[in-house]
């Protein structure tokens, strides 16, 4: 090999070193340029997650009905005001879905959880859900049973609602024998109890002295001297005239009752029903027997629709429950356990288990006389969605 050879060779080996030292080093830096934006973007999305984070949990009963669309706007509409990230979720009538709501939103990283539980017994599986998860449990408009994980009842105070359905029914009547219809809410919801309770309170007296024949429930005729009900006694009526709160259920009872009823237990009667999408129902099957010459027909809700029944004259009384004021004190207890306060109380509930501190909301009865002042003066709805005014 000659001299030229050899130059050339070793030229060519250390040109090769240098090569793919050059090269090495730059997949080292491409490796280490990679390993750095991993890093990055790990940093990104582990800020956005906990950017994203989710305060506080909503689960409702189910989107089926007016006033949980209601709340669920009025819900989002505050919390997003208030700067506090939320979610909202359905449970459709079913207590697995409901506790399914609760487990993803724990997940989500929820500090506080704001339930209206489907069935009250049911729910407690999912309140223990979120307590064993550290997240403090609201109970909303209905109460959880059974269970020491609530810690806290944002609701309205349904006693006084069926004493404003009894004190209108009884304003109505005169003299003795007057046709009383009564009908509840689904027995596993404990405000259907509550409901009742007070509706009986103002009831049971005029019952007692033949103001009112109750001409829909035995058990009500059997129990009509006892002013004040045993739980069981209160299922015992509810149980033959519960709605479930259903619009078909709730028709199809009244039909079966209307069926059933003599002439002499018609002409001009006083229902009693539970909530305004059962009374409208309640109400269509009254008007359509001929033997009904007139009808006073209680509700709850201030739902458009029943607001239009009332300027109609198809429903006789609706009690508004401040949908806005509700949510507002749930939000205000929402945001004091947020900031690690107690939220304030006026009174307990006992849930079967323990006392839940609570500060019931007040009610506005409506009706024909004040439907513009309570429902349109007060921006509750506006006077647009109503014909008639």
């Amino acid at each position: 090999m000659t001299d030229f050879q050899n130059s050339l060779r070793l030229v060519t080996a250390q040109t090769a070193q240098k090569t793919f030292c050059l090269f090495s080093s730059r997949r080292a830096q491409m490796k280490r340029a990679a390993m750095l934006i991993a890093s990055l973007l790990f940093l990104v999305v582990l800020g956005n997650a906990a950017f994203a984070q989710v305060k506080v949990g909503i689960v409702l009963p189910t989107k089926d009905e007016p006033r949980w669309i209601q709340d669920q706007t009025r819900f989002l509409d505050a919390l997003k005001t208030a700067g506090i990230s939320a979610e909202v979720l359905f449970s459709q009538g079913d207590s697995a879905k409901e506790r399914a709501n609760v487990e993803s939103l724990v997940s989500k990283g929820i500090k506080v959880l704001i339930i209206c539980p489907h069935d009250g017994t049911a729910a407690a599986a999912a309140a223990d859900v979120a307590n064993k998860a550290g997240v403090k449990v609201i109970s909303y408009d209905r109460l959880i049973r059974g269970t020491a994980s609530v810690d806290y009842y944002v609701t309205f105070d349904s006693v006084q609602v069926g004493m404003a359905w009894g004190d209108y029914l009884v304003s109505k009547a005169s003299g003795k024998g007057n046709n009383l219809y009564l009908y509840a809410g689904a027995a596993s919801d404990n405000n259907a109890f509550l409901f009742f309770e007070g509706a009986w309170k103002v009831l049971q007296p005029k019952i007692a002295d033949g103001t009112f024949i109750v001409r829909n429930s035995d058990k009500a005729v059997a129990l009509s001297k006892k002013a004040t009900l045993t739980r069981d006694e209160m299922a015992s009526i509810i149980g033959q005239v519960t709605t479930n709160w259903n619009f078909a259920d709730a028709k199809s009872k009244a039909e079966a009752n209307l069926t059933a009823a003599k002439k002499e237990m018609k002409g001009t009667v006083y229902i009693a029903a539970p909530n305004d999408g059962t009374a409208r129902a309640i109400a269509d099957a009254f008007a359509a027997d001929k033997d009904v010459t007139k009808y006073y027909i209680t509700g709850q809700d201030a739902e458009i629709a029943s607001i239009q029944y009332i300027i109609d004259g198809k429903q006789s009384m609706t009690v508004l429950k401040d949908v806005r004021i509700l949510v507002k004190d749930a939000i205000a207890a929402a945001v004091d356990f947020l900031n690690g306060k107690v939220p304030p109380k006026t009174t307990t509930y006992n849930n079967g288990k323990v006392d839940v501190p609570a500060k019931p909301t007040m009610i506005t009865t409506v009706t024909k006389e004040n439907v513009k002042a309570a429902i349109i003066d007060s921006g509750y709805w506006p006077a647009s969605n109503f014909k008639g005014l």
